[in-house]
């Protein structure tokens, strides 16, 4: 039985991109929709193949949940998903 990724980490293990770290914020059969909210945009995700993404077991909001409650500043999504990322490296 394969688990929801839509909203953890994952890292490009192929391509141009390789070693990036996303967001997975779409799933569908052979591809995930992975968004870093500074290049590839929340509105616009790039498709990545299956095959070439490596889930990490860690949900990305949880990565930044205490600092938006802390926060006063309201943070768009993609500001949300670029400080998760920045937090996690």
């Amino acid at each position: 039985m394969e688990r929801e990724a839509e909203g953890l980490f994952a890292i490009s293990k192929a391509g141009h991109d390789k070693g990036s770290i996303y967001v997975v914020v779409r799933e569908e059969e052979n591809y995930f929709f992975v968004a870093d909210g500074k290049n590839k945009l929340l509105e616009n995700p790039k498709k990545k193949n299956k095959k070439h993404i490596q889930i990490i077991n860690k949900k990305a909001i949880e990565a930044i949940a205490d600092e938006i409650q802390g926060n006063t500043k309201v943070l768009t999504e993609n500001e949300q998903i670029k400080r998760a990322i920045k937090l996690y490296r």
